[in-house]
């Protein structure tokens, strides 16, 4: 079986339905997701507590990975929040609010909104570095960071992944999504699907319908193909469309298909 590897979350806010929030983490898991995406500050800390309160305690095998950085304000806007002291106390909520005495893999989470922004990471890496030192953080990522950010990181701790803006219309990643690849650095996608901007596009409808597909399982297929380091991690709400998105594992695209898709994201339609 493909395994698959899909964050189960409504971001930064908390579901309208948290049983069937449940239901997708205990489906998901049923089926062989082994990879969940979370943050303590979405919400904040309710996707932990949902995460605990469906799977806890855990099974071998289930990777929860994490990410601090960030801090949900009043108005719902996101905020840095990466001084030592907010670092580690991300850390500890994390590990309260999921129930684990350390935790799998923590991205550190700098940049804008979508896009990264250059500048030194090194000290709060550092900060993070020694809590995994401490026994805290099994392993380290990053979120929103450019090349030359991941090389100054690597100096200071190895790096397993890094989750950066990336679908079938956003390529700005391409080069360093093959980068990664060489390296054997997992890449994640954020917002595969558009995220705030949902794909549209009458060119990824009519690749869609020439595999029986809907166009999101189309654009998920695409990453999967595009290299062999990306990892999947579409939000979902419902057991419904938790199972459109597995599917999207199992579909195979022709090299001419497969092309389409390229000059569709070349043309940056959405």
């Amino acid at each position: 079986m493909v395994q698959c590897n899909w964050q189960v979350r409504r971001c930064g806010d908390h579901p309208r339905d948290p049983e069937e929030a449940i239901r997708v983490l205990r489906e998901a898991f049923d089926a062989g997701v082994n990879h969940i995406d979370t943050s303590d500050f979405y919400g904040p800390h309710v996707t932990n507590q949902i995460i605990k309160q469906a799977l806890h305690p855990y099974q071998d095998g289930l990777l929860i990975v994490t990410k601090v950085g960030a801090r949900r304000g009043a108005d719902k806007t996101w905020i840095h929040a990466l001084s030592r002291q907010e670092l580690i106390d991300a850390v500890h909520d994390n590990l309260r609010n999921l129930g684990l005495e350390k935790l799998d893999v923590v991205n550190l989470r700098v940049g804008g909104v979508l896009k990264p922004s250059e500048g030194s990471i090194e000290e709060p890496l550092t900060v993070l570095a020694e809590l995994q030192g401490q026994g805290l953080i099994r392993c380290l990522g990053l979120s929103n960071v450019t090349p030359r950010q991941l090389a100054e990181a690597q100096k200071i701790s190895k790096i397993v992944c890094v989750q950066n803006f990336f679908n079938i219309a956003q390529r700005d990643d391409d080069a360093f999504v093959d980068e990664l690849a060489t390296q054997g650095v997992a890449y994640v996608p954020f917002f595969p699907l558009g995220g705030f901007t949902p794909l549209q596009s009458s060119e990824l409808d009519a690749v869609a319908a020439s595999v029986s597909a809907t166009p999101m399982q189309v654009a998920l297929a695409w990453l999967l193909h595009r290299a062999p380091n990306i990892l999947l991690i579409p939000g979902t709400s419902s057991v419904k469309h938790l199972r459109e998105n597995l599917q999207a594992a199992a579909l195979q695209l022709s090299p001419e298909t497969i092309a389409k898709l390229d000059s569709i994201a070349a043309s940056r339609l959405t």
